[in-house]
């Protein structure tokens, strides 16, 4: 999958199929600290209410709407 297909833009127009009638704002987002994901809650306005979604960035930079699986340790033989 090429980068420029999961961007956050990306992600949003699939998820949301995007429309002149919905009124899109961001509500909360976190900055990315060490250790720690980076996520984004966009509301979301349309005639028959509103809703929200969540988009969690991956350690690869690609945007998601499920949380990335938390880094377990690991032991590998060399």
């Amino acid at each position: 999958m090429e980068k420029t297909e999961t961007s956050l833009r990306f992600m949003v127009e699939k998820w949301l199929a995007l429309s002149s009638a919905m009124a899109v704002r961001v509500t909360r987002g976190s900055r990315a600290r060490p250790h720690q994901m980076r996520s984004v809650c966009l509301e979301v306005s349309v005639s028959t209410g509103t809703f929200a979604i969540y988009f969690f960035r991956g350690g690869d930079g690609t945007w998601r709407v499920f949380p990335p699986d938390a880094e377990r340790p690991a032991m590998s033989i060399r």
